[in-house]
């Protein structure tokens, strides 16, 4: 089927074709990565987080703090902005996906202690022929898509900490009807929840003084999606976040970042026949006895089992965390220059990379870009480009406000 097949090599390259690199390093029988509904909802809209390596729990707040952080708004040094960002989707393989994405937030009071918050994402597959007929000359074409829009509100409980919850609306579209083989799919909708933290100090190094910050963000805690008319489910992407960042200036003007980030699905294991004897009853039994227990396992049941529920028990649980490093150089905040490394053990997917990004800020507009450079060439990840627009809503206001007088 041809709309699987892009799906796959388009949405799921998050979990399946990011993972042929991973097959050459790696026995199959020992290839165990951590499957999920929705895989889209993991990529990096913006350009400076995946400058960076996709890092952004506790980075300096910024406007794209939605995806990583939504905590860190009420600590943002503008009472409001708004971001475009494009993303051409393995373009390596194919030229017509790509994801896009808008995100704006707004302090809200004269005190700006609460910020409100939003964005919407929108992943195109794509034109695909879904059905061809014995000449092969197509017969449907689709254009199969998925979007998520969310509200985010944050809170400034002290000097120094505060904290968020997002409400996001999912809607995956894969339908088609097949009226060759009688095969059918129909759109998956969710809802999901996120949940963040985010604390900042100010240390004084010599006489340099400094920030600290760390932050957490558990996000897509939600419903399932079935693209089988209820027959089958597949969990969200539910994703916890753990990261710290620690920015010192190097002389006047200059400023440089440097962050860790932790990346682990909250979601279970699927069982495999490998690792039950499936030459007896008792072990086909078992086998069968974990799915179904697995295909019916809750959101929040599944949350707590995926922290004990690897084959290979706490060692490969561990190998579960991805891993990203990152540092970030500002001139005057008008010049940024980004580089950083991911890290997702071979077992788990192998989507190891390098980034690189740049930016540019000007009054009231910053434009930023960033490139991904994979370990492996075979990587269909490998040359993904990202493009953000920025604008400070308050300075357009300030603008305005100043040629009016």
């Amino acid at each position: 089927m041809k709309l699987y097949k892009r799906y796959i090599s388009a949405a799921s390259a998050l979990l399946l074709c990011g993972n042929i690199m991973a097959q050459n390093d790696i026995k199959n029988e020992d290839f165990n990565p951590v499957n999920t509904g929705v895989t889209t909802l993991s990529i990096t809209p913006d350009a400076r987080g995946s400058g960076m390596g996709n890092l952004g729990a506790a980075t300096d707040p910024d406007v794209n703090s939605q995806f990583w952080n939504p905590s860190k708004y009420p600590f943002a040094y503008s009472k409001g902005g708004i971001a475009v960002s494009y993303t051409p989707w393995l373009r390596k393989i194919v030229n017509d996906i790509f994801l896009a994405n808008l995100t704006g937030y707004w302090k809200l009071g004269s005190s700006e202690v609460w910020a409100l918050s939003s964005s919407f994402r929108y992943f195109s597959l794509g034109e695909v022929t879904s059905e061809s007929d014995i000449n092969g000359d197509p017969l449907q074409t689709i254009n199969p898509y998925e979007f998520a829009v969310d509200v985010g509100i944050s809170r400034k409980f002290s000097e120094r900490f505060s904290g968020g919850v997002v409400v996001r609306y999912i809607l995956s579209d894969l339908s088609f009807d097949n009226t060759l083989s009688g095969e059918s799919n129909t759109a998956a909708s969710a809802f999901s929840v996120d949940v963040s933290g985010y604390y900042v100090s100010y240390p004084m190094i010599g006489r340099s003084e400094c920030q600290f910050a760390w932050g957490f963000d558990i996000s897509n805690i939600g419903t399932k999606v079935s693209y089988d008319h209820g027959t089958t489910y597949a969990f969200l992407p539910t994703n916890l976040r753990l990261g710290t960042q620690f920015m010192f200036p190097v002389a006047d003007y200059n400023t440089l970042s440097v962050g860790l980030d932790l990346n682990k699905l909250l979601v279970p294991t699927k069982p495999r026949q490998k690792d039950y004897d499936m030459d007896t009853i008792e072990g086909q039994t078992e086998y069968e006895e974990a799915t179904e227990k697995w295909e019916n396992m809750s959101p929040i049941e599944g949350i707590f089992k995926s922290f004990s529920d690897a084959p290979g028990g706490f060692g490969e649980e561990l190998k579960e965390i991805n891993v990203s490093i990152g540092a970030e150089y500002a001139y005057n905040q008008q010049f940024f220059a980004r580089l950083g490394y991911n890290y997702e053990n071979a077992m788990k997917g192998g989507r190891s990379y390098f980034t690189f990004g740049a930016g540019f800020s000007l009054n009231v507009v910053q434009l930023d870009a960033s490139y991904m450079l994979a370990t492996a060439q075979s990587s269909p990840l490998d040359q993904t480009l990202r493009f953000t627009l920025s604008f400070d809503m308050e300075g357009i206001g300030d603008l305005f406000g100043k040629r009016r007088r």
